[in-house]
């Protein structure tokens, strides 16, 4: 396992150095009656410092509508210096609900569009090398954490506004996770959690009465949302706790890929019988002198 890139524990402010990610789609019951559910995503952005996420509600997957959720960001967690995203090319094999996320970020309207956006404000804008979802692992967590929401909303279709409140308690919740002790006191019980970066204290809310034993399709709009709200916070708990266990994987090194070697690309969607193959041309070395990026060659062209 590679050490920490440097961007991960270098002393900035929250959301300085931030990863982004999208996850979806979710839906939403529309204005006028008898419509159906209309479906839109959620955006997240992660802290590389801190580990902080911020969740914003996107309508659409167009560049409008991501400039101004990126707008809407930076309006309320401050300009990054570094934006850091996945490549296009990871989500060749992802459900058919991600191809239209693939074809957003290949455009190249898109992609001139983001950068007239952040080259004046000198926002440095990165990607992960192609099919390489696996240097994205501190946003995919937190879209995984997210991704509960699946579980929690399940069929139910809320409106706009119920779905928006909802995003922010799940920010509040995701937030409010212990990351490590404050002091070695033994009497001491406090914990650093993101929102100490962003708050400057523990993450709080008002007092709301358990309706997790009521009857669901008896609640009002603004009960349904805290019915929600407290079963996403019983789910993360749970699966958090778990998590918090001493790693086992990579510890000792092992031969990797060399040069001239015959390897097989990945690829989801290519028919039976076909096997993609390549040969390595280039190996890309990290910072602690170990390949874990190599540049091939196939049938049609370099990748």
């Amino acid at each position: 396992m590679a050490n920490l890139p440097m961007e991960r524990f270098v002393e900035t402010r929250a959301f300085d150095i931030t990863g982004v990610d999208f996850c979806g789609p979710f839906y939403y019951k529309p204005v006028i009656r008898n419509k159906a559910p209309i479906k839109c995503y959620i955006s997240v952005f992660i802290c590389f410092a801190t580990k902080a996420i911020h969740l914003e509600l996107v309508k659409d997957l167009s560049t409008c509508a991501f400039l101004n959720a990126l707008k809407r960001f930076i309006c309320t967690r401050g300009k990054p210096r570094q934006n850091w995203s996945d490549n296009a090319t990871n989500f060749v094999g992802a459900k058919n609900e991600l191809v239209v996320l693939k074809n957003l970020f290949l455009s190249c309207c898109h992609q001139e569009a983001v950068l007239q956006f952040c080259l004046p404000d000198t926002i440095d804008w990165r990607f992960i090398p192609p099919r390489s979802p696996h240097f994205s692992g501190l946003w995919e967590a937190a879209v995984k954490t997210a991704n509960h929401f699946y579980r929690v909303v399940g069929l139910t279709v809320l409106g706009f506004e119920e779905l928006r409140t909802l995003v922010c308690h799940i920010t509040a919740v995701i937030n409010s996770r212990p990351l490590l002790p404050i002091s070695e006191d033994p009497e001491d019980l406090d914990v650093l959690t993101p929102a100490h970066f962003l708050v400057g204290g523990p993450q709080s809310t008002f007092t709301e009465p358990d309706v997790t034993r009521l009857n669901f399709n008896r609640l009002d709009s603004w009960q349904r949302v805290s019915y929600m709200h407290q079963v996403f916070w019983s789910h993360c708990r749970e699966e958090y706790l778990n998590l918090l266990q001493q790693r086992s994987k990579w510890q000792t090194p092992k031969p990797g890929v060399a040069l001239n070697d015959i390897v097989f690309v990945k690829d989801e969607n290519l028919p039976p019988l076909k096997w993609p193959l390549a040969r390595v041309v280039e190996l890309v070395k990290g910072t602690d002198d170990i390949t874990r990026v190599a540049v091939l060659k196939t049938a049609n062209g370099i990748i």
